[in-house]
């Protein structure tokens, strides 16, 4: 899977940098091309001659090659690469990437890299379990980048670990993974719903929820990983919800009649739809046109249905396109989901209940169980980008 692949492997100021070695050995015996980056401190632990032996490449440390003003270009690498590696990470260099402090080679090479970024951090226990360290990752990950935990051999279910760095057969094992998957579904169009709606009150004011939208974008990177063009459909989330993928196209809305429209629009010319925004069921009557004002004790506010997306796409199916549901319930959650599934003409339904501590709105790990009208599956507490591959595999096997 990685013949011919090209690899930025980044290496910063850790003692694992010496496994590095190892992870160049490797990639190479399996076809890839890397071109190794390295920090002023990882230069400190292993040299770039033994590096450039390994690689049959000069080692880039610096912006600039020579004392003539020739300079290396981390534009050029960001589209040359198929995929960065950064391994070890140490928590200086995970705190730059999570803020944008581009104060060497291989920080401007990572904000410039068109290609998916893996990140193996590496450094002591304590370090590694500190909040700081902890949110930065955090960050790296919202930002669609693959964490290699420490400990586990696959890319992150949860952000908890030893803080050394994964073994190299493991870490090379999970780009194999990444790359395998890469063109699965190339040529499929898949429609994605994501994030919360807001309906309404007057100029300031809204009916909402709490979704993050975080869910949605997972799936939408990862059915693009995987080679399909996606329509990602989303409501109002934070300025931080990005996506990298040329293969996403997104269209953002407001509210819940808006999303029906293009919903509506979009789906008779797609392969799938996977329905995961956290849409309102009711909108206000009317929406007043200046700021309310406080006048008395109380307020009412009368409501109305909004459109049904996912019972107006189900009558909309036509043989051969696939719809997928989201029930997130509070009680008789599977017999619920159940009716859902049936009711709309999902051809699956994920699950997944406010009861699970970690799981639902606001969180980066979600816990689903995937019900078709014959079975049902249950899956522990992952990542939302784990739990994404989890839906992806389901969607395609059917």
């Amino acid at each position: 899977m990685l013949q011919g692949k090209k690899i930025v492997l980044g290496i910063t100021g850790s003692i694992a940098a010496y496994k590095s070695c190892l992870i160049i050995r490797q990639l190479i015996k399996k076809g890839a091309e890397v071109q190794v980056v390295i920090t002023p401190a990882g230069k400190e632990f292993i040299t770039p001659i033994t590096l450039s032996a390994l690689t049959s490449k000069p080692v880039i440390s610096e912006f600039f090659a020579q004392r003539d003003g020739t300079w290396h270009s981390h534009v050029d690498l960001g589209l040359w690469a198929d995929a960065m590696l950064i391994a070890p990470a140490t928590a200086s260099t995970i705190g730059k990437m999570a803020n944008g402090v581009a104060d060497n080679m291989l920080i401007t090479t990572y904000l410039s890299m068109k290609a998916p970024v893996f990140i193996a951090p590496a450094m002591d226990l304590d370090m590694y379990a500190h909040p700081s360290t902890q949110q930065n990752l955090k960050t790296l990950q919202s930002y669609g980048n693959h964490i290699i935990e420490p400990g586990t051999g696959f890319l992150a279910s949860k952000l908890e670990g030893k803080g050394r760095m994964e073994e190299p057969e493991n870490i090379v094992a999970c780009l194999e993974q990444f790359f395998s998957q890469q063109g699965s579904m190339k040529g499929k169009k898949v429609l994605i719903t994501a994030g919360p709606t807001y309906e309404k009150i007057d100029p300031v004011r809204f009916i909402g929820n709490y979704s993050s939208g975080k869910m949605g974008f997972a799936l939408a990177n990862e059915c693009a990983n995987r080679g399909a063009q996606v329509e990602l459909v989303c409501g109002p989330v934070s300025a931080l919800m990005q996506t990298k993928s040329p293969h996403i196209h997104r269209i953002d809305v407001e509210s819940a009649q808006e999303m029906f429209e293009v919903c509506k629009e979009l789906y008779p010319s797609m392969d799938s739809a996977i329905l995961c925004a956290a849409v309102a069921d009711f909108a206000p009557e009317t929406t007043a046109k200046q700021k309310i004002k406080r006048t008395g004790d109380d307020m009412v506010i009368r409501l109305k249905p909004n459109p049904d997306i996912a019972a107006s796409l189900g009558q909309m199916k036509q043989k051969g396109q696939t719809l997928v549901g989201f029930a997130l319930e509070t009680n008789d959650e599977e017999s619920n989901a159940q009716a859902k599934l049936k009711k709309k003409n999902f051809d699956f339904i994920v699950l997944n209940s406010l009861k699970d501590e970690g799981a639902g709105f606001r969180t980066d790990t979600n816990k689903i169980t995937i019900i078709t009208a014959e079975s049902k599956k249950e899956y522990p507490l992952k990542s939302k980008e784990e739990v994404a591959k989890d839906i992806v595999d389901e969607l395609e096997r059917l």
